[in-house]
């Protein structure tokens, strides 16, 4: 069963060039379908392609199908399309004809494409609390080993003085910058482009306002042209948010590989969240590391990939739009999966205490004693200078002064309130609150007496 079927029979090995794994695709999809299908409904009751009664009997009958998705019941049987062609077959099933009027003023392509939106909302969500709990383990370990010192690097060369606090708070806020292209990100998909139908809108009187507001949506995509054109464009800047919270896994896990080294031996962890070799007994690999690196560079390949299947494309709909699925639904779960599980190895990692008494640091105190000079009077360039000589001659001797950093991001001084109070406030500028409410609204059974 096909929405679109006509008289003739399509080519079997057309049929399944065009399908793919929209199928399985389709089955993450099912249960946004139907809140999709709830709305549509309700709406039409209003503008008098749907009676009272058959408004309560379609509902009612949407919600037994959530039911059996939320149990895991939901198939799309043998010779059934997609997700919407399976929805439909299941109330015309129970209802007869009127399980046949819920596709009116209704095009697959907007249907498609609001399953889509309701799937990313819901996705984001997700990823926003999953990115918090690792957040708050970052912030925590910052507090906590605000006091020990680590070299610092540049060019992989030992550079300044660091520390853990510095270094776990720099991955906390990062993920705060994160959060912040994830906003932006939900702010586009938060948009409804049911009623844009084929892309051109309907001739029904459809009231595009009322089903946003059923929805939870803040606002609609309100040209019917754009609302198919956004489609790619939604999931590229989607998927550039995952890429960004994707990179900042990738870098902490490559300084996490670089620091359990034992040329560096900076951290450990317990010998259950490590792996071995079948050869050498001595190894401790962090493969989990290693894994969450990869996975991390695979889902910054995901924007380029999605650009590059919709690049020149014209406006409309193309069935090339069909293949971003395939990468991209799955890539919620994957960054999930990365974030929970970076969440919970970091959760145990152990520092090494004086990690600096290393004499092999000491060059780490040049800038201290160039600044030392500076502040018994000499110009910053000639202390620079002076203390470029002994380096260069191999006298320098390191002063290991205790020096103060009291501004603002530095050793002495994290900012960790400031970065924890930046992040709760994006978080709660989601506003999941009125999606939630929103949506348990819609998905109240009809109490209209048939």
């Amino acid at each position: 069963m096909k929405l679109w079927q006509k008289s003739f029979e399509v080519n079997k090995e057309i049929e399944k060039f065009t399908v793919g794994k929209d199928r399985e695709m389709d089955l993450m999809l099912a249960e946004h379908d139907v809140i999709g299908n709830i709305a549509h409904a309700k709406m039409l009751e209003t503008i008098g392609l749907l009676s009272a009664d058959e408004l309560h009997h379609l509902s009612n009958g949407l919600l037994d199908i959530l039911k059996e998705i939320e149990k895991g019941n939901f198939i799309i049987e043998d010779g059934v399309e997609d997700v919407h062609s399976q929805v439909e077959l299941m109330l015309t099933r129970q209802l007869g004809d009127t399980g046949k009027k819920v596709h009116s003023g209704r095009s697959r392509n907007d249907q498609v494409l609001l399953d889509l939106k309701l799937f990313i909302r819901s996705e984001i969500k997700n990823t926003v609390f999953a990115t918090k709990t690792l957040f708050d383990t970052l912030i925590d370990l910052s507090n906590k080993h605000k006091d020990v010192l680590m070299p610092g690097y540049t060019h992989y060369q030992i550079a300044m003085p660091s520390s853990f606090g510095l270094w776990f708070g720099a991955y906390a806020e990062s993920l705060v910058d994160d959060m912040a292209t994830m906003k932006a990100a939900f702010k586009i998909a938060n948009k409804n482009p049911l009623g844009s139908a084929a892309g051109y809108g309907s001739s029904f009187p459809l009231n595009r306002t009322m089903t946003t507001e059923l929805l939870g949506f803040d606002v609609m995509n309100y040209n019917v042209v754009y609302a198919q054109m956004g489609r790619g464009k939604t999931e590229k800047i989607v998927a550039q948010a995952l890429a960004n919270i994707g990179s900042t896994l990738g870098k902490m896990s490559q300084d996490i590989c670089l620091f359990i080294n034992q040329n560096f031996g900076f951290i450990s962890f317990p010998d259950e969240l490590t792996t071995g070799s079948s050869i050498m007994p001595h190894k401790k690999n962090p493969d989990v590391f290693e894994l969450i690196r990869a996975k991390s560079n695979k889902l910054m390949a995901l924007p380029n990939e999605i650009a590059l299947i919709t690049a020149n494309l014209s406006s409309g709909y193309h069935r090339d739009m069909q293949l971003i699925k395939e990468s991209f639904m799955p890539a919620f779960k994957e960054l999930n999966d990365c974030i929970e599980i970076a969440n919970y190895a970091i959760s145990h990692i152990q520092v090494k205490q004086d990690i600096l008494n290393d004499p092999k640091y000491k060059y780490l105190y040049s800038v201290e004693a160039v600044n030392q000079l500076v502040l018994e009077g000499a110009s910053f360039r000639d202390a620079y200078k002076s203390v470029g000589n002994d380096i260069q001659n191999n006298t320098f001797e390191p002063t290991k002064i205790n020096a103060i950093y009291s501004h603002e991001g530095s050793i002495g001084n994290l900012c960790n309130e400031h970065i924890v109070a930046e992040m709760n406030l994006l978080i709660t500028n989601f506003n999941f609150e009125k999606i939630n409410k929103s949506l348990n609204t819609l998905l109240q059974r009809e109490s209209i007496t048939p």
